[in-house]
């Protein structure tokens, strides 16, 4: 009996300590990486839509409502959990985990010593597979992000603040950090 149990003792250890092989890590970083880009799009592409018929007025409100339903339909699709998160949140909804803050932080660092980033894939605290990969910021994203009285306007800013009373994310530059996507994985 009590050779069993010390081999449930080392059973449990082994599958807490999983670590992804080499192979693994490439196939979850390449399935990351393409969720990530589909989901980007599938937003990009709702976004622009919006902002060619009716500017920031019309696409704010839609960010608001829709942006966490597209993510939630692909996150369906791809058995996975999509999430967007950063440091500087806009919709309380996404606030970072510990992990996906300090890895935000990371990321912060490696921009601000000109180093490159690269998505992370690890197995998680739950015991799943994850990606995580930088958000960079896009010169058309500032009318949103970036400074108010430069290239947030001053309604634009009223209406984000009508919208999401906390928001702190604004104030970027074309390529800083937005925040990073929070893939995980369920098989």
């Amino acid at each position: 009996m009590k050779n069993f149990f010390i081999f449930l003792i080392f059973i449990g250890f082994i599958a807490c300590n999983h670590t992804l092989t080499p192979e693994e890590k490439q196939e979850y970083s390449d399935k990351g990486k393409e969720i990530a880009q589909v989901s980007f799009n599938a937003l990009s592409e709702k976004l622009t839509e919006q902002m060619k018929t009716g500017g920031t007025d019309k696409a704010i409100p839609f960010c608001n409502v829709e942006a966490l339903p597209i993510t939630q339909q692909l996150s369906e699709k791809y058995n996975v959990t999509i999430k967007r998160t950063s440091d500087k949140l806009r919709n309380q909804k996404n606030k970072p985990t510990e992990r996906e803050l300090k890895i935000i932080n990371d990321f912060n660092k490696l921009i601000s010593n000109k180093q490159e980033i690269k998505a992370i894939v690890e197995i998680d605290s739950n015991n799943k597979k994850h990606f995580y990969a930088p958000i960079i910021l896009k010169a058309n994203c500032l009318v949103c992000h970036g400074k108010v009285g430069e290239l947030v306007t001053v309604k634009t800013d009223s209406i984000i603040k009508s919208l999401y009373v906390n928001d702190q994310a604004i104030g970027y530059q074309e390529g800083d950090l937005r925040g990073i996507w929070s893939i995980a994985f369920k098989k």
